[in-house]
């Protein structure tokens, strides 16, 4: 703040405060016993933020989130709004699902991608993952000491995503395979991301300053991906799979085309008009994602036929297009 740098900070902890606070060793399994520990934690954990912050003479604000949130689009866009009118106040947001309430259905699931839909909600310059290592290593430094750090990454490709396999601890979700995952989700929004030490002493400001700590993960380059389309192809959760043949695999990827219904030879999943799906190749490759103009049952009944003959058969038509361009988003 001193440097003329706004913060934004997702916090993890409500469920692991809850377990210390009632002396519990292991994570309950139950939606319900989860949701009760974290009731329990939030409180202890926001007290304990905002008197760390005051000593700072610093105001922080609480701000709780679920999936459902940011994908309705008013909702994101007002919590959109909050954050910003809180930075504008020299306020500090401390942002957490609300594991409260939270759902698997409508659950973020970490707070690596929490952080990383937060920071491309908020439009940061820099996501800043904390971990308890000291950024990506060849493999896990606990397991192995002749594992490498790895300073800069330009392209989060298979290669480097294998570094990372999936790992938690006991109290908490994620771990390094999260942290790229999110880094993926900010990297198509254009922002870098570092995965750093969370215990290095004076981390923050000795990052400011130049020094090379952690792992940069660069962007992908080129033009930022429009905030909606960003939406529909990160935040919001696919509710099903549309299978496309070859010609319709190139309209799409190549030429930029609206997914018609007679590319279609596939329906999986039990979705609604407007909501995410994934459209899928032939072998079952995930080539994008968009919202659908037509629900799973309407789909079944037209694949494989021209836009023309959707009102003989449906007795109605919303549109040609089972998705259109302008709602498709290529992976």
């Amino acid at each position: 703040r001193s440097a003329g740098r706004q913060a934004v900070i997702v916090t993890s902890g409500a469920i692991a405060t809850g377990l210390a606070l009632l002396k519990l060793e292991k994570r309950p399994r139950s939606i319900a016993k989860k949701q009760a520990v974290a009731a329990v934690g939030q409180i202890a954990l926001m007290h304990a933020y905002r008197a760390a912050f005051a000593r700072q003479g610093l105001p922080v604000a609480q701000m709780l989130l679920t999936h459902e949130d940011l994908a309705h689009r008013k909702r994101f866009l007002n919590a959109r709004r909050t954050l910003q009118a809180l930075t504008a106040m020299g306020v500090i947001p401390l942002v957490n699902e609300n594991d409260t309430v939270a759902s698997e259905e409508i659950r973020v699931g970490d707070n690596d991608n929490l952080a990383a839909m937060v920071a491309c909600l908020w439009e940061a310059d820099l996501l800043l993952l904390l971990s308890d290592i000291d950024g990506l290593y060849t493999a896990d430094p606990h397991r192995h000491p002749g594992a490498q750090l790895i300073p800069v990454v330009h392209a989060l490709d298979e290669h480097i995503e294998a570094y990372a396999a999936p790992s938690a601890g006991p109290t908490g979700v994620g771990g390094m395979h999260t942290k790229l995952e999110a880094a993926r989700r900010a990297a198509e929004f254009q922002i870098p991301t570092i995965i750093a030490q969370g215990r290095e002493n004076k981390l923050l400001s000795r990052l400011w300053q130049g020094e090379r700590l952690g792992t940069v993960i660069l962007p992908l380059g080129g033009e930022r991906l429009p905030a909606r389309k960003h939406w529909i192809a990160y935040t919001l959760k696919p509710q099903g799979t549309l299978q496309v043949d070859g010609g319709a695999c190139r309209a799409i990827v190549q030429q930029g085309k609206s997914l018609l219904p007679s590319g279609i030879i596939n329906v999986e999943g039990n979705f609604d008009l407007g909501e995410a799906v994934v459209i899928a190749d032939e072998q079952g490759k995930a080539l994008a994602r968009g919202l659908v103009g037509y629900s799973a049952r309407e789909i079944t009944r037209i694949e494989g036929h021209r836009s023309g003959e959707i009102e003989r058969i449906l007795g109605y038509r919303y549109q040609d297009e089972v998705i259109h361009r302008d709602d498709l988003v290529i992976l």
